[in-house]
């Protein structure tokens, strides 16, 4: 990078062609969402056969095409504005030395040295200090002591135009240095961004794209960083307000760069944060899946039984297992900890137009730790209904595929009762849930530690709904769902219209007339066989003990027509369960249609 090209380099040619590959990006997001949302989706609803399974495959891996011509074509955009911003800088730097080179009456040279004119007083000789020609230096440990002996030496120099045009020839070499450096880095990046020459996106392309995503990430963190930032623990309406704030080039910036953090944000649009999130959800299922194979292939499955051997006679008594098989298997769960879930996910994702099913949503995602995962059917920012769901003890990214049937079986039940009116049901997993029901579910940490960034997703959905009047909410909560449920509504505020519990342990409250909803409108259900609000109540019951089941607690006691504590969604041969079609009514404002137990008989006792 000479001074010559530099020069003639326009930065906006680099912006242009950002603007086509990001055009491409949309245009191939675009595409996927047609394709699964609305083909995908109407051959599901209408055609059962193994052809239409056939080409429901072939869409699919089309979908896959584009998604990751979506992703890659972002990425090349955001690192071509990462470039036109570091080239641009260099740019005036370099025009702001040779403007000032210019104005102090010197000479800039074709290969940025700079020519000074003679000048300062007569020396004793009766003559003016001469002129002479200097090159800078960018810096560096040994062009910096070269700088500093330079600079010293004009110093000393008794004509003043030696040490300015040093001056200007040090900045001139650091503009140089900069768009030299600049166009090293990011050469080979934008090589690096280029596809198979198949048409198969394979888990390594996704592995790909995620290492592609860091690395464009990394190299344009000064890009990132000149651009306005999320709110550091921003409320749902900051961080709404901040969106709105970028332009569409920086917006998209973000989620090519940091899909991570757009998708985490409360408050942004539901199309943002699924769009975000999916990018997140393919590059980590990608990299997962490739460790695993990678796994599978340098360590193969060894017998699972060996024969088992009288230490006493010596003699074969059948078979037992291998403890060699043991350890290869517990290794094995642990390289494919994750990707049950986010093929659960993936499976939402392809079920959208099933019976009327309605497209999904992610809105939130990490495989960091247990993981999170946050799934809606149908948009909740233009929904009449929305329905929150919180799951308890032992829910993870591994076992999400369950929770989020149950809100698919809540949606169906909820559409049938709607009146046509628009519903959405969410599944929320985005707090540590306990992982025992002995060993952890004792502890009310686990609810109060998840109840802030419960309360900030609700107040989030109140930020970014775009359906004209408010939108009814109801949170529905399992076990101890329940449990930070009520831990939200005591520390904060539970932005909800109507409350569900059911198998609650206790919500850490005494009466309904705690939890932030209007009275009459906390609900409950308590199945035959259910034994854990019993056995929850002294750990997380309220004054007394009390639980939402007690009578005195206030809570609407809907009837249940099922068992056990993991029963509140089953479905019969003729539809859902009373005690799902009982939160479905309520989803839906229809609380008055729910069927009650009646009151406990006070004289029973004495009876």
């Amino acid at each position: 990078m000479d001074l010559a090209t530099l020069k003639a380099l326009d930065p906006k040619e680099f912006r242009d062609a950002a603007d086509g590959y990001r055009s491409t990006s949309d245009m191939a997001s675009a595409a996927k969402d047609r394709i699964e949302n609305e083909i995908a989706a109407a051959m599901r609803k209408s055609l059962n056969s193994k052809s239409s399974t056939a080409a429901l495959g072939q869409l699919s891996e089309l979908g896959k095409d584009f998604h990751y011509v979506q992703i890659e074509c972002g990425l090349v955009s955001a690192a071509l504005e990462a470039f036109s911003y570091e080239i641009e800088a260099a740019k005036k730097k370099l025009q702001a030395a040779i403007d000032g080179a210019q104005a102090a009456k010197l000479t800039v040279n074709a290969d940025g040295s700079i020519t000074y004119p003679a000048g300062g007083e007569k020396g004793t000789d009766g003559k003016v200090p001469g002129g002479g020609t200097v090159s800078g230096t960018a810096g560096g440990l040994f062009e910096g002591m070269v700088s500093a002996v330079s600079h010293q030496f004009a110093e000393l120099d008794p004509n003043p135009n030696h040490r300015l045009a040093l001056d200007y020839a040090d900045d001139i070499a650091r503009a140089l240095m900069e768009a030299t450096e600049s166009d090293e880095k990011w050469a080979p990046k934008l090589r690096a961004l280029k596809a198979d020459d198949d048409l198969t996106v394979s888990d390594k392309d996704l592995a790909d794209a995620s290492s592609d995503t860091s690395g464009v990430r990394d190299a344009g963190k000064e890009y990132l960083d000149s651009l306005p930032q999320p709110p550091k623990d921003g409320k749902p309406a900051d961080n709404a307000k901040w969106w709105k704030g970028l332009s569409p080039e920086q917006q998209a910036a973000w989620i090519s760069m940091r899909p991570d953090s757009v998708g985490a944000l409360d408050g942004l649009p539901a199309t943002v944060r699924d769009e975000a999130n999916r990018t997140v959800l393919s590059e980590t299922h990608g990299v997962a899946q490739v460790k695993y194979d990678a796994w599978l292939k340098d360590n193969p499955e060894p017998p699972r039984y060996q024969d088992h051997i009288n230490l006493h006679t010596g003699v074969k008594q059948g078979k037992e297992e291998n403890p060699a098989w043991k350890e290869w298997e517990a290794e094995r769960e642990k390289m494919y900890k994750g990707i049950d879930g986010m093929n659960a996910i993936q499976d939402r994702f392809d079920k959208t137009g099933t019976s009327g099913l309605p497209e999904a949503y992610l809105l939130g995602f990490s495989a960091d730790g247990d993981g999170r995962a946050i799934i809606a059917n149908g948009n909740p920012d233009t929904a009449d209904h929305q329905a929150v769901y919180v799951p308890g003890t032992t829910s993870d990214l591994d076992s999400i595929g369950g929770n989020i049937d149950r809100m698919a079986k809540v949606w169906y039940a909820a559409h049938d009762e709607a009146d046509g009116k628009s519903v959405s049901t969410i599944t929320w997993l985005g707090y540590d849930a306990p992982d025992s029901v002995w060993k952890d579910a004792p502890f009310e940490h686990y609810a109060y530690d998840g109840a802030p960034a419960f309360d900030k997703f609700l107040d989030g959905l109140d930020t970014s709904y775009t359906g004209g009047t408010h939108p009814h909410r109801t949170v529905i909560a399992h076990s101890y769902g329940t449990t930070l449920v009520g831990a939200a509504a005591q520390t904060g505020h539970v932005s909800a219209d109507d409350l569900v519990f059911a198998g609650s342990p206790g919500v850490k409250v005494s009466s309904a007339d705690e939890l932030d909803v209007p009275k009459g409108h906390v609900w409950n259900e308590e199945a035959d066989g259910d034994v854990v609000p019993d056995i929850g109540r002294w750990g997380h019951g309220g004054d007394g003990f009390i639980i939402p089941s007690d009578p005195e607690f206030g809570a609407n006691e809907m009837t249940t027509d099922t068992e056990g504590h993991s029963g509140y969604w089953d479905e019969t041969s003729n539809g859902p369960s009373q005690s799902l079609k009982n939160q479905a009514l309520v989803v839906v404002g229809k609380g008055d249609d729910v069927p009650l137990k009646p009151p406990p008989d006070k004289w029973a006792y004495v009876k």
